[in-house]
């Protein structure tokens, strides 16, 4: 049975091969109505995408992947959504990828094993070693999103990022312009990650900032940034003694920040009164909690903007280029969970 090819859209649709290939490849610049036609005459013939003929004929599929620690977290969720759009404004398909945080995983991944068509890797890596990534880079289309533990010298791939220590430091100096003394840090993990390294750099930062002293006893270890660890921080915390126990608690992420609000009212603490709560990330969940999370948010269709467009310049280019660390922009949304300030959503 002979395979249905661009021309054979193209005469079903009365339109040409290169609208047939903008619709399948979802580039903008053409029309609804003209899709609609396109589309249809698609799944009447059954014409299937061949990556390895558009290998073959320009050099690249066109698929490149997405890799994330969990795609049940809010934060990667919205990542990739707007990476897919980022992705399809310039032709281009993206496979999502879920590593767990496993080193092994993020370095195969990065390497684009497993998936020998793809054209390059966005990569959120947690434990991979930053030397193993620098041989991928230099053999194979690969931008790095999340926090480095290597300085801006030392460079190993592009990367994409916000400055996640300043980020801290403004969401606890926030909790100590409140008048906030004992202010507690949730999220200082087991595996000791960057991400965890850098918001309690922050956050001590902005304690020292302030001539507040960093308890450790106001730091509970977690395993995972999720609401159950959250949860447990905070039980832990609120278990404290009267003098001890926080009055405030910067969260290194929304979900964290979300188990440790349900502790609080299982507490019969009340939100900002008694305990004001911040977190990272600007996850919808934040905005709908009640009451609503006081966050940093980190502009994610800024930072898919940014980690597509290098990729395809990467993939695109006849010979090598400069690795780059590019900074995205964050701010800091305050809520209900900190100022007490009733809101209604917009509608």
């Amino acid at each position: 049975m002979t395979a249905v090819t661009l021309k054979d859209v193209a005469e079903r649709a009365g339109v040409s091969i290169k609208t047939v290939s903008n619709v399948v490849r979802n580039a903008p610049r053409v029309s609804e109505a003209t899709r609609q036609r396109v589309m249809q005459a698609v799944h009447e013939l059954g014409y299937r995408p061949n990556p390895s003929a558009r290998r073959l004929r320009t050099g690249h599929s066109g698929l490149i992947a997405l890799a994330v620690p969990e795609l049940t977290m809010p934060y990667f969720a919205e990542l990739a959504h707007h990476v897919r759009a980022e992705a399809a404004a310039l032709g281009l398909t993206v496979l999502i990828e879920e590593t767990l945080g496993d080193a092994r995983e993020e370095l195969r991944l990065a390497t684009g094993i497993g998936a020998s068509l793809l054209d390059g890797v966005i990569l959120s890596p947690l434990h991979v070693a930053p030397d193993e990534l620098a041989a991928v880079a230099n053999e194979f289309p690969l931008v790095l999103l999340g926090e480095r533990s290597y300085r801006r010298e030392q460079v190993v791939a592009d990367h994409v990022l916000i400055d996640n220590v300043a980020a801290a430091r403004d969401a606890t100096a926030h909790l100590v312009g409140l008048g906030r003394t004992r202010i507690a840090a949730i999220g200082v993990d087991h595996k000791a990650s960057e991400t965890s390294r850098q918001r309690l750099q922050g956050f001590q930062l902005a304690l020292h900032g302030a001539g507040l002293t960093y308890d450790p006893r106001l730091a509970p270890r977690v395993r995972e940034f999720d609401r159950h660890n959250g949860l447990l921080a905070m039980r832990a915390l609120t278990s404290l003694p009267a003098g001890v126990r926080p009055d405030a608690v910067f969260c290194f992420s929304d979900m964290l920040a979300l188990g440790a609000q349900r502790a609080l009212y299982e507490a019969g603490l009340k939100i900002p009164e008694d305990v004001a709560v911040a977190g990272v990330d600007g996850s919808q969940e934040a905005l709908y909690s009640t009451p609503s999370l006081t966050s940093v948010v980190p502009d994610k269709a800024a930072i898919a903007s940014l980690a597509v467009k290098c990729l395809a310049t990467r993939i695109r280019a006849k010979e090598p280029l400069p690795f780059e660390v590019h900074l995205a922009p964050y701010w800091l949304d305050v809520r209900e969970s900190t100022d007490g300030v009733r809101r209604q959503l917009s509608p």
